[in-house]
């Protein structure tokens, strides 16, 4: 029975992982490259909020579909063989994320009372909330809250 070095196995691994990465083209992230595409864009949502009062019972409910930015896109990301990560390969994701938030008033239209009237008195018809939407979307690495 012919008994192998141990660190024949290892060193062999390591071998092939080396051949295996010089015949891999990894995606690599890099700002402004061609492949990306993270952008602001326009996405229509249906907003609801409802009011109460001090003692927790509902006075309105108002609603409205709305035009809001969002990011989407995607951002290259890459992956590699590695002989120091558990897995055998190192991987390096980017996400579409909001680089820059901007706040901004929208006006709920549609206001109806606990019994579900529509509301008219001019005070009570229409809501104003406060929204924070993106006006800037990068690419940014994925998991970093960081910023």
């Amino acid at each position: 029975m012919v008994k192998v070095n141990e660190n024949f196995g290892k060193l062999t691994l390591i071998w092939l992982i080396f051949l295996f990465s010089r015949n891999i083209k990894a995606l690599r992230y890099s700002p402004g490259s061609g492949d990306e595409n993270c952008e602001t864009v326009k996405s229509e949502i249906h907003l609801i909020k409802e009011e109460f009062d001090e003692l927790g019972r509902m006075q309105r409910t108002c609603n409205a579909d709305v035009m809001v930015n969002k990011c989407e896109g995607l951002c290259n990301s890459q992956v590699q063989p590695s002989v120091i990560t558990p897995t055998g390969f190192l991987k390096e994701c980017y996400c579409c994320r909001e680089s820059y938030l901007k706040e901004r008033i929208v006006t709920l239209s549609h206001c109806y009372d606990p019994d579900g009237t529509r509301l008219t008195m001019p005070d009570m018809a229409t809501m104003d909330i406060r929204l924070r939407e993106p006006t800037d979307c990068k690419c940014f690495k994925c998991g970093d809250f960081s910023r």
